[in-house]
């Protein structure tokens, strides 16, 4: 999160729209900062907010303003009320639903369908589920009898881990929120949020939701900027920070690790990753295409779990990577309001020099492009936005930089095979490990498959498919731990055994 990326630059706002204000939220004020950074519509260029960047003092504040929330009231709240108060949260969510889409859209691009239906209903979905996971879940106890014939009880209990850091990304900024603030407050924690610097907005707009639902002041708090020397960093080297929870790039994940190493904290990280899908000649081609078009270039492509390599077996090689093609050119780019937009711009210029860039490295190494690799002319007044063209080619392998390295875009390598050993080499063959799909109509195979592939979630015949109750999370560079259900709470708190002499 450098803070270089305060550029591009600082455009005039089209007419009738002048750039609005976003400030820091604090123990339920608005709270200016050490100055002002431009928050960039990516569809058009144009500047829609002026964003207060909070400095070391701000995050003095928030650090201390959930301090005296956690030793207040909060922390002394049952589990049925905090989960009844969760509840009302996503009641709240639903009333304003709209404004939440209107931030989600001027903020990312994406078009208003997908913030509506994807974004937004999670939000309010996490809320629900977080509320009955806290209500349901207990804990061990055992029964201990002694030599001597005397006997003891132990039984756990849970323990809020205190004030907790919840650092989230760009891409799905309100989902991804709410899928960490959720677990937090039904577990009693309280929270100073950093969202990124591109996407300010809804993260602002939930605290003053969450004060509406009955969630007392200083629970959550809002502090906006970037990462070293600035919010990010004064957040993490915080003393009264308990833990850290992240998503995002692996390299920040890495140096938020060295932030808290001195004093031990626990992380939770949901990383990057350059995910594989398999095909295998058995499969219904007709749903394998579409299934890989949606993992490739749902959100631009902007997804964690997002297909970048799709390893097919040689016999309907042809016929997948000219499907896949057909469905690339069939995408719709345009304004988010506009219903027959499918696919977004990039969050910002910056990524998209860095897609694009890949895409040119990707042609030097020698790929054949099949769909796309270039930036569009859209008219329209969007040419000054950050748009991309859904892009696919072939001819690359495992050996290829591009074909290695996370690219965050609407991009996919395709890349044959020979053997189900061969397959599930090539998809291992990698330093992420977040998630990977298999399609073949063999559920033998299929149930094969999944469970060799190195990875926290492994598909069969779907992608995206989610109970919130079921582990979330990825190996190697793709992060540390799990979340969902009771894997968040088990982050999110710290368990206490007490034994007792019968």
């Amino acid at each position: 999160m450098p803070s270089e990326t305060m550029t591009p630059p600082l455009r005039a706002a089209e007419p009738g729209r002048a750039p609005r204000a976003i400030h820091n939220m604090i123990a339920g004020e608005r709270v200016e900062g050490v100055g002002l950074f431009t928050k960039i519509d990516p569809v058009d260029g144009t500047v829609i907010a002026e964003v207060h960047e909070a400095g070391a003092e701000q995050v003095d504040r928030a650090v201390a303003a959930a301090r005296a929330a956690f030793d207040g009231p909060w922390g002394r709240m049952t589990v049925a009320e905090r989960a009844r108060l969760l509840r009302g949260v996503a009641d709240a969510i639903d009333r304003r639903a709209d404004e939440l889409v209107a931030a989600e859209v001027g903020d990312t691009g994406k078009p208003e369908s997908l913030a509506r239906d994807l974004d937004v209903a999670r939000a309010a979905a996490n809320f629900r589920s977080f509320a009955d996971t806290v209500s349901a879940t207990g804990l061990d106890s055992f029964l201990t009898e002694l030599p001597d014939g005397r006997r003891a009880l132990n039984y756990a209990v849970r323990k809020p881990l205190g004030v907790v850091a919840v650092i989230v990304p760009w891409n799905l900024p309100l989902l991804l929120l709410t899928w960490k603030l959720a677990p937090a407050l039904a577990t009693g924690n309280t929270v100073v949020i950093k969202p990124s610097e591109e996407t300010p907005s809804s993260a602002t707009l939930l605290a003053e939701i969450l004060a509406e639902a009955g969630v007392p002041a200083g629970v959550v708090n809002v502090v906006h900027g970037f990462g070293a020397d600035s919010a990010g960093e004064a957040l993490t080297r915080h003393p009264g920070i308990d833990g850290v929870t992240f998503t995002g790039e692996s390299s920040t994940g890495s140096a938020i690790m060295r932030a808290v190493a001195p004093r031990v904290r626990p992380v939770s990280f949901e990383l990057g990753g350059k995910n594989a899908a398999v095909v295998f000649a058995d499969a219904d081609l007709d749903a394998a295409v579409a299934g890989l078009a949606r993992s490739t270039y749902l959100n631009t492509g902007q997804v964690c779990l997002c297909t970048e390599r799709i390893y097919v077996e040689r016999s309907v090689f042809d016929d997948v990577a000219a499907g896949l093609a057909e469905h690339a050119a069939r995408l719709r780019l345009g304004r988010p309001e506009d219903p027959a937009t499918t696919t977004g711009p990039l969050i910002s210029q910056a990524h998209r020099q860095k897609v694009q860039s890949y895409l040119d490295l990707a042609v030097a190494e020698g790929a054949t492009v099949l769909a796309g690799g270039g930036i569009p002319t859209l008219g329209d007044g969007l040419d000054g936005g950050s748009w991309i063209e859904p892009t696919l080619w072939t001819g690359l392998d495992n050996s290829h930089r591009t074909v290695r390295e996370e690219v965050f875009g609407p991009v996919a390598a395709l890349i044959p095979f020979d053997t189900e050993e061969e397959a599930i080499r090539l998809a291992n063959d990698t330093d992420y490990g977040l998630a990977a799909v298999t399609w073949t109509t063999d559920l033998t195979r299929g149930h094969r498959v999944a469970q060799q592939m190195r990875v926290g979630m492994s598909w069969v015949n779907t992608w995206y498919l989610r109970d919130l109750r079921s582990p979330f999370g990825g190996v190697g560079l793709s992060g540390i731990g799990r979340e969902g259900g009771h894997h968040s709470l088990e982050f999110y708190t710290e368990p206490t055994n007490v034994c007792v002499q019968l």
